[in-house]
C-alpha cells in the first residue's frame, strides 16, 4: 500500500510542469545537507538548492515526505549519499530514477578506500564527510553531476569546484596540525555512534561509539557496561555527544563511570550526521568539520584557536 501510494504520488508530481528556461537555475534536492553544501558551492547562481534533512535529522532513519516527493520529481538533479545512508529511501531513489536524472554522490568512491560496515557484509561505511579527504570525491562527483545536466556550465562548475576543493584541503592541513597537539594517551574519541571511523583512520584516533555505523543498531547494556569499564581502566576523562543522536545513551555512560568513582565530561557536542544550523558557518561543510576538528582537539588537551581555522566558529574555545 505505501509503494502504490509513493508511485501514485510520483506520477502526480511528475505531471507538473517544470521549467525549462535555459537561463534559470536548475532546481537541485539533496538529501544530506552536506551534499547540498556541495551543490551550493560547485553551482553558484547556477543551482537552486533543495536540501530534505535539515540540522539535526538523522539520515539513517529518514523517509520522504509528500513534499520531498514533489520536490524531487519536479527537479532537474536528485543528489543523494548513496552507501546505504538513506536505508530507508533506497527504493523510492531507484523508481525515481525512471524518471529524474538521480545520482549517489558517494557510491563512485574507490572501494579500497572504504571501511567494511559492521552490520552488512556486501556494504561499507557510509560516513566519508568525516574525512577531507575522501570528500573530495564526493565534491568531484558532485561537479560531475551538475556538468552532465548543464554542460555549457561547465566551466563555470570547474572552476567553483576548484575553489571549494582548496578549502577541503586546507581543512585537511588544519586538522593535522591541530589534532597532532592532542597527546598520543587521550587520542581516544568516544561517541554515540560509529560516525568518525573515517576521522579516526585519518588522523590517528581511536574511535569508539556506543552504536554501530548506523543509528538504527541496538545500544545494548552491554555495550554500554564495557565502555564504562574502559573508560574507567584507561581514565578517559571526556566523550562526545552528537547533533543528530539522542544523548541519553551517552548520559547513562556517565552516570555508569561516576558509580565507579570516575568522572567523565562531556567534552562537546559534534555534527556526525547532519551540520550546523542554515545560514551559519557551522552550517556548511567546511564550518562543520571546523567545529569537529576544534571542540575534538580543545576538549583532548589539544592547542586550539579561539574560533577555529579562520576565526569563524560561533563559540570560543
Amino acid at each position: 500500500m505505501i509503494r502504490r501510494s509513493l508511485l501514485a504520488a510520483l506520477a502526480l508530481a511528475a505531471a507538473l510542469p517544470i521549467a525549462a528556461w535555459a537561463d534559470a537555475p536548475l532546481k537541485v534536492v539533496a538529501t544530506t545537507g552536506m551534499i547540498a553544501d556541495a551543490a551550493r558551492q560547485v553551482g553558484g547562481d547556477q543551482v537552486e538548492v533543495k536540501g530534505l534533512m535539515g540540522p539535526g535529522v538523522d539520515p539513517h532513519a529518514y523517509r520522504q515526505t509528500r513534499s520531498d516527493i514533489v520536490a524531487m520529481t519536479r527537479a532537474d538533479l536528485v543528489l543523494w549519499h548513496g552507501l546505504y545512508l538513506e536505508a530507508q529511501m533506497e527504493g523510492f531513489f531507484q523508481d525515481l530514477a525512471r524518471k529524474r536524472t538521480v545520482i549517489a554522490v558517494a557510491d563512485g568512491i574507490d572501494k579500497s578506500k572504504l571501511r567494511a560496515h559492521d552490520d552488512y557484509a556486501d556494504k561499507y561505511d557510509p560516513h566519508v564527510w568525516m574525512t577531507p579527504e575522501l570528500w573530495r570525491d564526493v565534491v568531484i562527483e558532485v561537479q560531475a553531476a551538475l556538468t552532465e545536466v548543464r554542460p555549457e556550465a561547465a566551466e563555470i562548475f570547474a572552476t567553483n569546484a576548484q575553489a571549494h576543493l582548496a578549502d577541503v584541503d586546507r581543512l585537511t592541513a588544519y586538522a593535522q596540525d591541530t589534532l597532532g597537539t592532542v597527546p598520543d594517551n587521550n587520542k581516544v574519541l568516544v561517541t554515540a555512534h560509529d560516525a568518525f571511523g573515517y576521522f579516526g583512520e585519518s588522523f590517528g584516533f581511536e574511535v569508539l561509539g556506543i552504536q554501530g555505523i548506523s543509528t538504527q543498531s541496538e545500544a545494548g547494556l552491554n555495550r554500554i557496561g564495557e565502555l564504562v569499564d574502559l573508560l574507567v581502566d584507561r581514565q578517559i576523562t571526556a566523550v562526545f555527544v552528537e547533533s543528530s543522536v539522542s544523548d541519553r545513551s551517552m548520559r547513562a555512560l556517565i552516570e555508569g563511570a561516576a558509580a565507579k568513582g570516575h568522572k567523565v565530561k562531556v567534552g562537546g557536542e559534534l555534527f556526525s550526521d547532519a551540520m550546523g544550523d542554515d545560514g551559519t558557518y557551522e552550517g556548511t561543510y567546511v564550518g562543520m568539520l571546523d567545529h569537529n576538528i576544534t571542540v575534538i582537539a580543545g576538549a583532548l588537551d589539544g592547542d586550539v584557536p579561539g574560533r577555529g581555522m579562520d576565526g569563524r566558529l560561533s563559540a570560543g574555545f
